[in-house]
């Protein structure tokens, strides 16, 4: 009679975790977890505004806006390549003029010497790399474009 009363409780435990119909269940770990929760309480309210209404809708809209990211980055990636990162400098290698691309960093924003601008498709490459947007961003700098 016990075990029956374990299994049961063990079925009704395993089937009350399982997804909706239309949804998938991931597994992540609690350290992951906790810095995701933790920013999304700290701006639930921001969150609201934008439509997140919940923890799950707002791993869903970070999850999106990562693919959009990705996407960017990979209709850019076979014209641009990183060469490489110094303290001040990245140098990409610009397919699409078969030339290398010096990015700057010159009055609190990025430069290309290459095409002479702030704004050019080698700068937003330069931020979509994820250790020159961290290493801008703890410097207060922002992509603004």
């Amino acid at each position: 009679m016990i075990k029956h009363y374990i299994l049961v409780l063990q079925s009704t435990v395993r089937e009350s975790k399982m997804p909706k119909p239309g949804f998938k269940s991931i597994t992540i770990s609690e350290t992951v977890y906790e810095k995701f929760f933790d920013v999304y309480e700290k701006n639930k309210e921001k969150l609201t505004m934008k439509g997140v209404n919940s923890f799950a809708g707002y791993i869903t809209y970070m999850l999106e806006g990562s693919m959009l990211k990705d996407k960017t980055f990979a209709k850019y990636a076979p014209k641009l390549e990183l060469m490489s990162i110094e303290d001040d400098r990245v140098i990409v290698k610009n397919n699409i003029q078969n030339r290398i691309a010096e990015i700057v960093l010159q009055r609190g924003e990025l430069y290309c010497e290459l095409c002479e601008a702030t704004d050019c498709h080698c700068i937003g490459y330069a931020w979509s790399i994820p250790e020159i947007y961290e290493k801008l961003n703890s410097k207060g700098l922002r992509n603004h474009r």
